[in-house]
């Protein structure tokens, strides 16, 4: 199909020769014939104006439609009298190369429990499109050049304060970081760290190891997977790797969903200190707890030891694709300046509009009204599984929008998820997020974020019967 330009005249690249010797009107029939016959130009699509093309490259108006004129009689154009001049339906073009093999498309899934994704349906479209003019309203004209590369100093101040107040941390304007998500957050800070003399760096197991280790060597260093256990990271496996630097998710550990305990805390932040590493903190998914208050971010304990990075990923959407770091003042000036080399730093307007989101308090609102529909959600999950598989053990639903499911001694987890496949359910398994990949203990990691009440008890009913058999 072919594109459908907006505008009074579309622009074309074409060039005039007039040292060539070939006539202009031959030079200009030639390469409107290459540009049609390699696909430059699609069938349907407009053509400049005679006039305006003619002014573009120097030529008569006459010349141009006399070219017009004769490719038209030659099948590779249509003129109509008032309207555009565009490329002809069946215009010769090259021959095509053998059709690419079409990958069949996949059954719809009446549930997909993939894990780490929001209720897209939920984002506040009308708050953030206010959020945007206002923010397209305010802003000086000097915002529209490049800026600091640490990001808007009205979303750093902003992020400043919110932090403070909703995670308890030390943030400070001047060593916080605005980001294109948690990927670019975890790569700058890894490449801040090989620089400064890290060479190893522990990660969680079972944790995330396509986005840390992918990571981790990404920037040269090497990856450490460290246990978890139902008190979050081992800190003394921790201390025998000889790393000094550890990537944690302590508020709701991924993707077991068990607490950081406070002894480890403790002890994480003493190891860190006692051996100049650093820490860094996955501040994931905080904001949604449903058993408690959130606790505290870890950077509010030592803000000297612990990069924290977070995003609005979770609680907005993916696709703005907006983060921060929270540095520790040592660091603070190296990732600025890998921020601008990366990038020169991150969309401004969008910077301003989230600025205003959450100053307006309508990011707030929005927050509440998320937690209350992954509450339900997390209550639906919770009842369908004890009615239609009422022997599996639940776990690490106190906060987030994913739950580990674990299945009998035994069960073959990758059996499971085919079967369930079969019945247009997804589920992955926790084996994905093991290092080693090892299937034993057999467990499902259960995202619900973007699964509606009824799609959960319609897939959780496919597992029960995938189960009985």
């Amino acid at each position: 199909m072919a594109v459908q330009w907006a505008g009074l005249s579309p622009e074309l690249l074409l060039t005039v020769d007039r040292s060539s010797g070939e006539l202009l009107r031959a030079q200009l029939e030639r390469q409107l014939r290459d540009a049609i016959r390699t696909g430059r130009l699609r069938a349907g699509e407009r053509l400049p104006s005679s006039r305006e093309l003619a002014r573009s490259l120097g030529l008569s108006r006459g010349l141009v439609q006399d070219c017009y004129a004769q490719l038209q009689a030659e099948g590779y154009l249509v003129t109509r009298v008032g309207s555009a001049t565009r490329v002809a339906p069946c215009a010769p073009t090259a021959p095509a190369g053998p059709p690419a093999e079409r990958t069949p498309e996949a059954p719809r899934l009446i549930a997909d429990f993939r894990h780490g994704v929001p209720d897209l349906a939920s984002f506040p479209r009308a708050d953030w499109l206010w959020a945007v003019r206002e923010a397209a309203h305010r802003m000086p004209t000097a915002d529209l050049g490049y800026g600091d590369p640490r990001g808007s100093r009205d979303l750093r101040t902003v992020l400043a304060a919110y932090l403070r107040r909703i995670r308890a941390a030390a943030a400070d304007p001047d060593h916080t970081l605005v980001c294109s998500g948690y990927a670019q957050g975890l790569a700058l800070t890894l490449q801040a760290l090989a620089s400064a003399g890290v060479r190893a760096v522990a990660h969680e197991d079972p944790g995330s190891p396509a986005t840390a280790t992918g990571s981790i060597r990404g920037a040269g260093l090497t990856p450490v997977p460290v246990p978890v256990d139902a008190h979050g990271i081992d800190v003394a496996a921790l201390e025998g790797t000889g790393a000094r630097a550890v990537i944690v998710t302590p508020a709701h550990q991924w993707p077991t969903g068990v607490l950081l305990a406070p002894e480890r805390r403790h002890a994480l932040l003493a190891w860190a200190r006692r051996t100049g590493a650093y820490v860094i903190e996955d501040d994931y998914d905080a904001e949604f707890r449903y058993d408690r208050e959130p606790v505290g971010a870890l950077q509010g304990l030592a803000a000297d030891r612990v990069v924290s990075i977070g995003t609005v990923s979770k609680s907005l959407a993916p696709a703005l694709r907006i983060g921060w770091l929270l540095s520790p003042p040592a660091l603070t000036a190296q990732l600025t300046e890998l921020k601008r080399i990366a990038d020169r730093g991150t969309p401004t307007l969008d910077q301003l509009a989230l600025a205003l989101l959450i100053e307006s308090g309508r990011h707030d609102r929005h927050l509440r009204r998320m937690r209350t529909l992954y509450a339900a959600r997390c209550k639906a999950l919770r009842a369908a599984l004890a009615e239609h598989a009422p022997a599996l053990r639940l776990t690490g639903l106190a906060a987030g929008f994913h739950a580990v499911v674990h299945l009998p001694e035994g069960a073959d987890e990758q059996a499971v998820i085919v079967g369930a496949r079969a019945r247009r359910v997804g589920l992955y398994g926790m084996s994905a997020l093991r290092a080693s990949r090892a299937t034993e203990p057999p467990q499902l990691v259960l995202g619900f974020g973007d699964v509606a009440e009824r799609a959960i008890s319609q897939g959780i009913a496919a597992v029960g019967e995938v189960l009985q058999r």
